[in-house]
């Protein structure tokens, strides 16, 4: 669900001051775009959604989610129909709470 090499090495890039920072808005940024996911939208901006929150995803490492993400992003390409986007937002909540469970047990070792 999680890359935690990814999440390291993201750390050791920008230094654990920045990295602290550069989740906060990395969480605020990507729940609000995942709120804004509507299947009310055209294809195009549901193709746009997805590839923003796909990329985000996967600078934090945050894969299962961002695997959906592409899916759904290709699915959209298509213009035939829209993906589950009920299972991306729960594939965002269930991977920010995995997320930050375990970042705190990090940061308590």
């Amino acid at each position: 669900m999680i890359d935690w090499a990814r999440v390291e090495e993201l750390r050791e890039e920008i230094g654990a001051d920045d990295f602290d920072e550069v989740v906060e808005l990395f969480l605020c940024e990507v729940e609000e775009r995942v709120e804004q996911l509507s299947s009310h939208k055209a294809l195009s901006e549901i193709e746009d959604d997805l590839h923003f929150l796909k990329e985000s995803a996967l600078n934090l490492g945050f894969t299962a989610f961002a695997r959906l993400c592409h899916e759904g992003e290709r699915i959209a390409q298509t213009d035939q129909m829209v993906a589950n986007l009920t299972d991306i937002k729960n594939a965002f909540l269930e991977s920010k709470g995995c997320f930050l469970a375990e970042l705190a047990k990090r940061a308590m070792a």
